[in-house]
């Protein structure tokens, strides 16, 4: 008699911690890698579909026959040729998105592998603060939601590893901040992987909230000593309380190569105590954690996939552009969409003015004949919450392009404003001095015109939010 193995998608395949999943697991279940490249010969993977999260259509196309979806993204890195917008509020778009795929498509169980949360929540870093938002958001739909919260993941290819091996091999002394005097407690990346596949396999996993760890706590600074003596280089670690965060990611992006982008939030939420309030998922799966001796030893024994930073290079096009802004009580996305297109001949005074009718939305340089800007709304994919238009014409638009618009309704009593793979006609060093900049200048000045009206009120968003214990128009050029 033939098993039937469960069809199991891995939102951030190409990762390393994904790509960890397709060695250890694909004897066991039918794994889907999606990724923004599609890339096949992912190692254990039956099937590669492309999927970028910032599009709920690939992402609905993408979890369409798929029992349970492990989700592992993170927007920290670059998206588009030019970015405007904080990662967290890119993270947001991507977990909304696949939350409402997974609901559409039947899918049955969600697990996400977030980050341990310190006891005092009131003042997360903004890294941990966007995980825990990712947690929520992902938590406010139909499938049951599965999260497992980890640390320091000590692997080869991991970012904070690789960051911490690096260090260690390239500077004969080191400088400590005080961030190294933090205690956390690092993870094997095999663990995270076994825990993982016990989740898939366990449906009573479901609607639970897990801290996964290693059995040692120890400092940055002795997991460090102890990475250099794995890798047999004497080292001298100096304490060096007066480097700040800021400093201190930019000199950890000139030794290891790393960019900043990606270190400066990582940094900042070292000062946090990452360690364990529980593991009794591992009681319960007999995974008591590899040692950190004997998970370092293997992840600097490995040969390390590429980076993330790595990979993306070369591949981001176009431009994406996220604005969080007030949402006023009472009121939805699509009344936002809608007061905008309202607003924006008066807010852009006297050089735009706004033609609406039953087709596209135009807009004009006053005195001008032909659109800067035609948009189209979306009904059919748009909903209350969330309001869609496409980028159909205009002479700042680059022909055929896949520019899109939208406002979604976001926690805490907010609306994303968010542009999607817009092209632009101009050449890019003017775009960027010009458009760009006027683009974010109208959208900043909406934001306080919402800001004046009423006062505002949680959202549908948030007042779904709250998963297990943890607790048709259209905007400006682009």
């Amino acid at each position: 008699m033939t098993v039937e193995r469960p069809v199991v998608a891995v939102a951030g395949a190409s990762g390393f911690v994904g790509q960890a999943v397709g060695r250890a697991l694909g004897d066991r279940l039918h794994l889907i890698a999606l990724s923004r490249g599609a890339r096949a010969g992912l190692p254990g993977y039956r099937e590669a579909r492309a999927c970028d999260l910032f599009s709920l259509k690939d992402a609905e196309a993408a979890l369409v026959g798929v029992d349970v979806a492990i989700y592992l993204v993170h927007s920290m890195l670059p998206s588009a040729r030019l970015v405007q917008g904080r990662f967290q509020d890119l993270d947001l778009i991507c977990a909304d998105n696949f939350a409402r795929a997974a609901e559409r498509a039947g899918v049955k169980r969600i697990i996400y592998l977030g980050g341990i949360l310190p006891s005092d929540t009131a003042t997360l870093s903004a890294h941990l603060t966007s995980r825990l938002e990712v947690e929520r958001v992902l938590g406010g739909r139909r499938p049951a939601l599965t999260v497992l919260r980890a640390g320091l993941i000590i692997g080869a290819g991991g970012s904070s590893f690789e960051i911490v091996t690096r260090l260690v091999r390239r500077l004969p002394a080191m400088l400590a901040p005080r961030w190294t005097s933090t205690p956390t407690q690092p993870i094997a990346l095999s663990d995270v992987v076994d825990l993982l596949g016990y989740c898939v396999a366990t449906p009573a996993t479901a609607g639970e909230i897990y801290d996964v760890a290693g059995p040692e706590v120890v400092s940055y600074r002795a997991l460090m000593q102890r990475v250099s003596v794995i890798l047999r280089r004497q080292r001298r670690i100096v304490p060096l309380p007066i480097i700040t965060p800021r400093l201190s990611a930019l000199w950890i992006s000139l030794i290891t190569g790393a960019p900043r982008r990606l270190i400066a939030p990582l940094i900042d939420s070292l000062r946090h105590h990452m360690i364990a309030g529980d593991r009794r998922l591992q009681a319960a799966a007999g995974i008591p954690g590899l040692s950190l001796d004997a998970a370092a030893a293997l992840a600097s024994a490995a040969a390390a996939p590429p980076t993330a930073y790595q990979a993306q290079r070369g591949r981001a096009r176009g431009v994406r552009s996220v604005q969080r802004l007030p949402l006023p009580a009472g009121r939805d996305a699509a009344w936002v969409a809608d007061e905008y297109v309202r607003w924006l001949p008066r807010g852009a005074r006297p050089l735009l003015r706004v033609e609406r009718g039953p087709g596209p939305i135009r807009f004009f340089l006053t005195g001008t004949r032909e659109p800067l800007l035609e948009l189209t709304a979306a009904p059919e994919r748009s909903q209350p919450d969330r309001q869609l238009l496409y980028v159909t014409g205009g002479r700042l638009a680059a022909r055929g392009g896949r520019g899109r618009l939208e406002f979604r309704e976001g926690p805490g009593a907010t609306v994303l404003a968010a542009i999607h793979d817009f092209e632009p006609r101009l050449p890019w060093w003017i775009y960027r001095a010009t458009q760009a900049l006027i683009h974010r200048l109208v959208m900043w000045r909406f934001g306080r015109h919402l800001a004046r009206l009423a006062p505002a009120a949680p959202t549908a968003m948030a007042r779904a939010g709250n998963h297990g214990r943890a607790a048709g128009d259209a905007p400006s050029a682009p």
